[in-house]
């Protein structure tokens, strides 16, 4: 090339820069089928970038049709793998600091964190005008999810919770046979997990332990009260603990519920009630232990159907389960190990597993004889591994554009979720009977204006709808 040439080349693309800047962007059909503009791919940030990120994150980046510019974890440790597939993006550890200083450079941030800071991450990134992938349960506290829900339409973004079950095919297929009458009108769903899988219904831990290095504890804390560090707490048993993290329900509760809450169009419940598995002393007296979920649980909660008609839901935790259907015959299996669900209707009942994976009519023989209804709701590409990926594409497309899991949908089934918890921790609420003993007023059928969000005939659960966040979060 001639020099008059290159300086011709220079001076264009200074000056249209400063001209315009989007005309340097170059677009799609310049560059020729295979290869993806710098306009058509999105720019993600990550805060929370081991455990599930390590899914959440690869499968957004698509293999680099899309951009992962910006790293955010506050243990170092589980950042590793993070920060060595993306070695360019510059990492933080405090996400406040990572949206302030990248806020340029990013159009939207997948949040994998501990519950107990959801809301906050999920809210700072959204009044950015930043499209937000949270992990599942969309919040610690019921009021968050309303928070997020309404500030997800506030700031016009697009949103996904992590429950990819949401984008399965077996979720619509569920979905179109129940609201086909295939089983008449369902009022009972029974709902069951193994977990939890780790540790539950325990004291708080004592002793005294140093910070690794590679952990920010006061950050890692974040809106939770503060409590010493202990390394029973990490990496992923923060589940168990009520301070960070959502128990049983809140980590399964989203992938299973979603498939009846959707089924059957359900809202806010109007009631619930629980009881929990004890957890006993070398006096053989019943411990309670409020700052850790319960070891086991039953949960019972009851909702108006579309016809004004009662549909009673109950989840079951901690290895407990349903009563074996009389129409299953002895050898064949009730779901799976991780868990499954039955619906009751009027006209037969209907079992699945998690995300509504091999479901059958009972007694199983029905499903050679029946013609069921084909999806009335379309597929998503790539089902459950999809999830991501459509939520990306959508925001390429901009707010209004579908997700299968979207605030506005995800926002309500969390609540609804959160419901059982706020059961549970109101069960284990004990106050003394001026006689040396104790009572346990919530260990009764809670009634819940779902507008209002407050327990109506027992004011002292209403400290489980809102929790107080740490001075400066």
């Amino acid at each position: 090339m001639k020099e008059n040439q290159k300086n011709s080349r220079r001076s264009f693309l200074r000056n249209g820069a400063i001209a315009t800047a989007g005309f340097y962007i170059v677009p799609r059909h310049v560059l020729g089928r295979g290869f993806i503009a710098p306009s058509d791919k999105l720019n993600i940030a990550g805060i929370g970038v081991g455990g599930k990120a390590e899914v959440n994150l690869p499968y957004a980046w698509n293999n680099g049709s899309d951009n992962i510019v910006a790293l955010c974890d506050v243990d170092d440790r589980m950042a590793v793998k993070a920060r060595q597939r993306w070695p360019n993006a510059p990492y933080y550890r405090d996400y406040r600091e990572m949206l302030d200083k990248e806020r340029k450079n990013i159009d939207a941030v997948i949040i994998t964190t501990p519950d107990h800071m959801h809301a906050v991450q999920a809210l700072a990134a959204m009044q950015l005008g930043k499209h937000v992938y949270c992990e599942k349960p969309l919040t610690h506290d019921i009021y968050e999810a309303r928070m997020l829900t309404e500030a997800a339409a506030k700031y016009r973004v697009v949103t996904q919770m992590g429950n990819q079950g949401s984008s399965g095919d077996d979720t619509r297929l569920v979905e179109t046979w129940i609201q086909a009458g295939v089983i008449g009108e369902v009022h009972t769903v029974h709902i069951w997990t193994d977990r939890p899988v780790w540790p539950q219904g325990i004291p708080t831990p004592t002793g005294k332990f140093d910070i690794p290095k590679e952990v920010d504890w006061d950050l890692w804390l974040g809106t939770a009260p503060h409590r010493d560090f202990n390394p029973t707490y990490l990496p992923a048993t923060w589940r168990g603990w009520s301070d960070f993290g959502t128990g049983s329900l809140g980590d399964m509760g989203c992938h299973f519920i979603d498939v009846p809450y959707r089924a059957l169009k359900l809202k806010y419940p109007y009631a619930v009630e629980c009881s929990v598995g004890s957890v006993y002393t070398g006096f053989f007296r019943e411990a309670v232990y409020n700052d850790s979920y319960p070891p086991s649980s039953k949960t019972h909660i009851y909702f108006k159907g579309p016809k004004g008609k009662d549909i009673e839901l109950i989840w079951y935790d901690g290895g407990i389960q349903p009563k074996r259907p009389v129409e299953l015959l002895p050898d064949e299996p009730m779901a799976e190990k991780d868990g499954g669900m039955i619906f009751e209707g009027s006209k037969g009942k209907l079992m699945a597993n998690v995300f509504g994976e091999k479901a059958t009519l009972l007694p199983t023989r029905k499903m050679a004889v029946t013609t069921l209804p084909a999806s009335k709701f379309p597929f998503v590409e790539g089902g459950t591994e999809g999830h991501q990926q459509q939520w990306v594409k959508a925001c390429k497309k901009g707010y209004g554009a579908y997700t299968s899991s979207s605030f506005d949908k995800s926002g309500p089934l969390t609540e609804s979720v959160l419901m059982g918890n706020l059961a549970v921790r109101s069960y284990n609420h004990r106050e003394s009977n001026g006689k040396g003993g104790f009572v346990y007023p919530g260990r009764k059928k809670l009634l819940w204006d779902g507008e209002a969000m407050r327990i109506t005939n027992f004011d002292t659960a209403n400290q489980f709808v809102r929790r107080k966040y740490r001075e400066g979060w």
